[in-house]
């Protein structure tokens, strides 16, 4: 008896610890990110249902122009895929770049980058620390609430 106590309660344990979690309220109808105010907020139309502070890349101010400046794109872009075997937890993809990010780097002869996730993070969650190659991170414990919560097509607007 007491050995199958230990297993149920080890089941429980691990079932608590699952990356996947299960969302049922309303619907995320847009992602907004303030960069320089560092936060992430999930909508339902005009309702704010989350805020998260976040990470940014490691060079955060402007917009991206090209693969490895570790600028954090901005603009209007789509929730575009999902990585549950990320290297960075979990992680949703953002449709960066667009046309006109791949005209401008096209003009410029640079690669304009891509890539670009909201993921959660190898170590503690430190908001003074900006460290990405141009990605936005948040916790992992976040990360699992957002990629819940967000499905793809959703949009995303990325403001400096």
């Amino acid at each position: 008896m007491r050995l199958l106590f230990l297993a149920l309660v080890t089941l429980a344990a691990l079932a608590g610890c699952s990356r996947f979690v299960e969302y049922s309220g309303p619907e995320v109808t847009r992602v907004v990110i303030h960069k320089t105010d560092r936060i992430l907020m999930l909508f339902h139309n005009d309702e704010i249902l989350e805020t998260y502070e976040i990470e940014l890349g490691f060079a955060p101010d402007g917009h991206k122009l090209e693969e490895g400046d570790g600028r954090t794109p901005e603009g209007e872009y789509i929730i575009d895929r999902r990585n549950p075997n990320s290297e960075w937890y979990l992680s949703i993809g953002i449709s960066y770049p667009n046309a006109a990010d791949i005209a401008q780097a096209r003009e410029r002869g640079v690669s304009p980058g891509g890539d670009i996730f909201i993921h959660g993070s190898p170590r503690p969650f430190q908001r003074s620390t900006d460290w990405t190659a141009g990605c936005i991170a948040v916790s992992n414990a976040e990360m699992r609430q957002i990629y819940a919560m967000v499905r793809n097509g959703t949009p995303i607007t990325i403001y400096p």
